[in-house]
């Protein structure tokens, strides 16, 4: 009976895959949904001049060892590469010394590649918008399909656009946590004219909080920035991010003294980039088997997080389904 109908995973970043893969690895019929054209959810790519450009997520880290296993096989087989364990610190009046932490990794194809693959082999869904998550005598329901178990792997304030008020426990949860807005400003210049670096952190800036050199990321040496903008920041230009444009570039040309105008431009906007805290729980799932995961889970906000949040669950759903 519990297998008479599937769970229903929604959302396809790194996540709702996670949880997927144990459920397929334990032939429990599932449905894997997301609303893009490609999955990978904020370890997002855009492909300019036919190159890619991390958008979303900086890097990533590994601590845990299964999430170190899992970066193994992605470096083993060139997919992601051990990048840098040291950043630059900067102030608006430009560079000021170095920061060392963690080992940093990057993905030659960008981070959604990694997503993709570990998607091979799934059933992925996908565009398909989600728009409503109930409960009935029958169990969970989404949009009128009804579920074994429901996972929503996404930014707590996108679950509760989803979540009707009969889940009274998920709501709770779900409106624990504050989020931030970040704008993504991509750009290529002619040539490289700004100090070797990997990364920076940008200190006492009402404009940008982090700068990563996506040449040296990437490790081609193209001559392309991506800079991250202050949430407060973000938050006023969320509307029109394209308006601002003008100030990150200003604020970027005086922290790395670069020389000339970029040869292209663009800005991302991400409404929900990542929770203020972390939850020190893996996952949520009730008794209404609807579930909860994703990096403000396990710890996070941190990519590691995401994919253990949706992987503990994914084994939670496995033995509670029997």
């Amino acid at each position: 009976m519990q297998h008479r109908h599937p769970v229903i995973v929604v959302g396809a970043g790194i996540a709702g895959v996670a949880c997927a893969r144990e459920l397929a690895a334990a032939e429990v019929p599932y449905r894997l949904l997301d609303r893009g054209r490609r999955i990978g959810g904020r370890m997002a790519v855009r492909t300019v001049d036919g190159r890619s450009v991390d958008l979303g997520a900086s890097y990533f880290t590994a601590h845990d060892p299964l999430f170190a296993d899992q970066v193994e096989s992605w470096t083993s087989r060139g997919l992601a590469r051990p990048w840098t364990d040291t950043f630059r610190i900067a102030t608006p009046d430009g560079l000021q010394g170095t920061k060392t932490g963690p080992v940093r990794y990057a993905a030659a194809d960008g981070l959604r590649a990694l997503v993709e693959d570990l998607a091979t082999g799934l059933s992925v869904e996908n565009p398909v918008e989600v728009l409503d998550v109930t409960i009935d005598a029958s169990g969970p329901v989404v949009d009128g399909a009804v579920a074994s178990a429901v996972v929503l792997a996404m930014p707590d304030p996108q679950a509760l656009d989803l979540v009707a008020d009969d889940l009274a426990a998920e709501r709770k949860v779900l409106g624990e946590l504050t989020w931030e807005p970040v704008l993504a400003l991509a750009a290529r210049w002619p040539e490289r004219t700004w100090p070797d670096l990997d990364g920076v952190f940008v200190n006492d800036s009402p404009v940008l909080t982090f700068v990563a050199d996506d040449g040296a990321r990437r490790g081609d040496g193209a001559p392309v920035l991506v800079a991250h903008a202050d949430p407060l920041f973000s938050a006023r230009h969320l509307d029109k991010p394209e308006d601002a444009a003008p100030a990150m570039l200003a604020e970027l040309t005086a922290v790395l003294g670069l020389d000339g105008p970029p040869s292209w431009q663009l800005v991302k906007r991400w409404g929900v980039a990542k929770p203020t805290a972390g939850r020190d729980e893996p996952y949520f799932l009730g008794a209404a088997d609807v579930g909860l995961a994703g990096d403000g889970w396990h710890g996070g906000p941190r990519i590691e997080a995401a994919y253990l949040s949706g992987r503990a669950l994914g084994t939670e759903l496995v033995r509670r389904l029997g």
